[in-house]
């Protein structure tokens, strides 16, 4: 059901850099791109995650209590996604490990403030 997620920024440079550099180790590659927004996907045909710079020219701003949850392979995966968001600049919000059973993930903060995480089910 889900086409793709946008997160808003107040430095497109900066943020791209960001994403491009983190979305590297999961496969991720730019799909799409203009002056205001970028688009990441590992496949086309599947679920993607973009960056944009608010249209109404506002800025932008970090929802309270949302966050996108990106999935990768292996609890492994998560781990290292994890460190490689802080390492990049990012803010931890919840270590990498298990989260009940069958459900593995760690949380961060993008340059931005954006809420995500990295998890694995299995």
């Amino acid at each position: 059901m889900i086409g793709y997620v946008t997160l808003g920024t107040n430095n497109l440079a900066r943020a791209a850099a960001y994403y491009d550099a983190l979305l590297a180790d999961v496969g991720a590659k730019r799909m799409m791109e203009t002056e205001q927004f970028v688009a990441w996907s590992v496949k086309a045909d599947q679920p993607g995650l973009a960056l944009t710079q608010p249209f109404d020219k506002k800025p932008a701003t970090v929802g309270n209590g949302v966050m996108v949850a990106l999935e990768v392979d292996s609890t492994a995966k998560v781990d290292a996604m994890h460190r490689r968001a802080l390492q990049l600049g990012g803010t931890d919000e919840g270590a990498a490990g298990p989260r009940g059973e069958g459900f593995y993930a760690g949380y961060f903060r993008d340059l931005d403030g954006n809420k995500l995480s990295f998890f694995y089910t299995g």
